[in-house]
C-alpha cells in the first residue's frame, strides 16, 4: 500500500490529544516523518461538544494536512466520527482508516445507557455532569450532544476505504458483537478482535504493528 503522508488522529469522548494512544501514534509517526494532527474536540468548550462540531474540526484538519494520502485514526467516539468524516470527505485525500473500539452505536443505544429517566433529566437540565479523563475532573456536556448524535448512523454510512478495526472482547463500553455485526457486511473492513478492554492498553504493540501495515509504513 502507498505510504500515508499525513494522519489525523481523533481522540475519544472525554479524552484529549494527550491520551496514551494519541501519544503513541504521534511518537511513532513523527519518528518516520509522517505528518500528524490531533484536533482537540474539547475546544472551544467541552460543554458544547457535538458530533457535527467534531466533523467540522476533522474537515479543517484534513484540508490543512501535508502532502500525500491522509489516514484517519479514531478511538471510540473518534472512530464513529472518522467513519462519517471519511464518507463525507470532499478533498478525495482520505483513503484509509484505523478504528479502535469504534462506538458504532453512539447515536443510539450507547447514549441510552443512561435510561429514559437519565435522558429526561439531561434534557430538562440542559447538561450532564460526568468525569472527563482528559482533564481528570468532572465536566458538564450539553444535551445538544445527544440530539445531534441521533443524526448520524454508522450502519447506513458507506465505507469505501480500507479500514482496520481493533475491538476488545472485554470492552465494557462498546459492544463487541455489535462491532462484529457491523464489520461482517463491509468488505473493506478488516476486523481484529483482541482480549482487551475499551482502552486497548495491553494491545498497543499489536495495534501499531497492524496500523503500520495499513499506513504503508511496515
Amino acid at each position: 500500500m502507498t505510504p500515508v503522508g499525513h494522519v489525523v488522529y481523533l481522540h475519544g469522548f472525554a479524552s484529549s490529544p494527550l491520551s496514551s494512544k494519541a501519544s503513541w501514534f504521534r511518537r511513532e509517526l513523527e519518528s518516520r516523518g509522517v505528518g500528524y494532527d490531533c484536533p482537540d474536540f474539547n475546544q472551544p468548550a467541552f460543554e458544547t461538544l457535538t458530533v457535527s462540531r467534531m466533523l467540522a474540526q476533522v474537515r479543517e484538519a484534513v484540508a490543512g494536512a501535508s502532502a500525500g494520502p491522509v489516514a484517519l485514526i479514531g478511538s471510540s467516539l473518534g472512530a464513529f466520527v472518522a467513519l462519517h468524516a471519511a464518507a463525507a470527505d470532499a478533498t478525495g485525500r482520505v483513503d484509509r482508516m484505523v478504528l479502535l473500539a469504534p462506538a458504532i452505536d453512539f447515536g443510539g443505544n450507547r447514549l441510552r445507557q443512561l435510561g429514559e429517566h437519565g435522558i429526561d433529566e439531561w434534557r430538562r437540565s440542559g447538561s450532564l455532569r460526568l468525569f472527563h479523563y482528559g482533564y481528570n475532573e468532572l465536566r458538564d456536556v450539553g444535551f445538544a450532544l445527544y440530539e445531534d448524535a441521533a443524526r448520524y448512523d454508522a450502519f447506513t454510512v458507506p465505507v469505501r476505504h480500507p479500514a482496520l478495526v481493533v475491538q476488545g472482547r472485554q470492552d465494557d463500553l462498546v459492544d463487541a458483537p455489535t462491532v462484529e455485526r457491523w464489520a461482517s457486511s463491509r468488505p473493506t473492513v478488516d476486523l481484529r478482535l483482541v482480549d482487551d478492554g475499551h482502552q486497548l492498553t495491553a494491545s498497543m504493540p499489536f495495534i501499531w504493528s497492524e496500523s503500520a501495515r495499513v499506513l504503508g509504513l511496515d
